[in-house]
């Protein structure tokens, strides 16, 4: 194991061999999250259209914009909360468009949703084991006792929580809460992350640490879609970014080329924005 940083996440990324602990090593795998000119629609209002994006593994991707410009709806339809009425969304060559969040899950598509998820009068360790519990192998067989073990207690390691591993989930602080949720999400081993506000509500050592989890989850290659109001703490931890602006995609392109784009100041970060 690296060392700790202050914000407790290792600063150098993981190594194969803690990656093979806690899962199937996807390192060398390449998955793609495509949607294609999604369109929804309430009544005679149109809320989104024509909003096409893609997410490729170990890549961070950011979906952001103003209030009700439709990008809170063009996640959830990725997530597959709310129906799309138009368009398709793909994992690959498998269309999933019409697959309820389970399912797509399933396939490798997991949900962080922003309100905690994890089960609060378990404990940190009970909470990860209840999901390794219901995994299967290639072979389509529950895990055994000693591989349960060993990826929990290596998801312990590597999320940097094992020191909280018999602490209820309900005396966590908001940084050790969203360690656990993601130690959830990495034992259904997932090809996708879905954050849905990863920062909202939380202090500034949290951010830091937030952050330094999507770069661990970018370099086991897994991919990242993150919506968020907070820009310059998303931006700062994207490669590329969506811009919704009036249910449509304004602008996309790497951080520094969205912040430069005149039609994104002008109706999203104003005249005066700096990282």
């Amino acid at each position: 194991m690296s060392r700790p940083s202050e914000t407790g996440m290792a600063d150098a990324a993981p190594t194969r061999e803690t990656i093979l602990s806690i899962g199937p090593d996807h390192s060398g795998e390449t998955s793609t999250l495509t949607v294609k000119q999604l369109e929804k629609r309430y009544g005679a209002r149109t809320v989104v259209r024509d909003v096409s994006l893609e997410v490729r593994s170990g890549e961070v991707v950011g979906l952001l914009g103003p209030n009700g410009a439709g990008k809170t709806t063009s996640f959830y339809m990725i997530v597959g909360l709310v129906p799309l009425d138009a368009g398709e969304i793909l994992l690959d060559d498998v269309e999933i468009s019409q697959l309820p969040i389970h399912r797509r899950a399933r396939l490798g598509l997991s949900y962080l949703p922003q309100e905690a998820s994890v089960f609060r009068k378990l404990s940190v360790e009970q909470n990860i084991r209840a999901v390794l519990e219901l995994q299967t192998d290639e072979h389509d067989r529950r895990l055994s006792r000693s591989e349960v073990n060993t990826r929990t207690d290596a998801l312990l390691q590597e999320l940097q929580i094992a020191h909280l591993r018999d602490n209820a989930a309900l005396s966590l602080s908001g940084g050790e809460r969203r360690r656990v949720e993601i130690a959830r999400a990495l034992a259904s081993d997932p090809s996708f992350i879905l954050l849905d506000e990863p920062f909202a509500g939380v202090d500034p050592i949290a951010v830091l640490e937030i952050q330094k989890i999507v770069r661990f989850l970018k370099a086991r290659n897994i991919g990242v879609l993150i919506t968020d109001h907070n820009v310059r703490e998303t931006l700062g931890i994207c490669d590329h970014a969506y811009i919704i602006a009036d249910g449509h995609v304004l602008a996309s392109g790497a951080p520094a080329d969205i912040i430069e784009n005149e039609h994104v100041r002008r109706v999203y970060l104003g005249e005066h924005f700096k990282m």
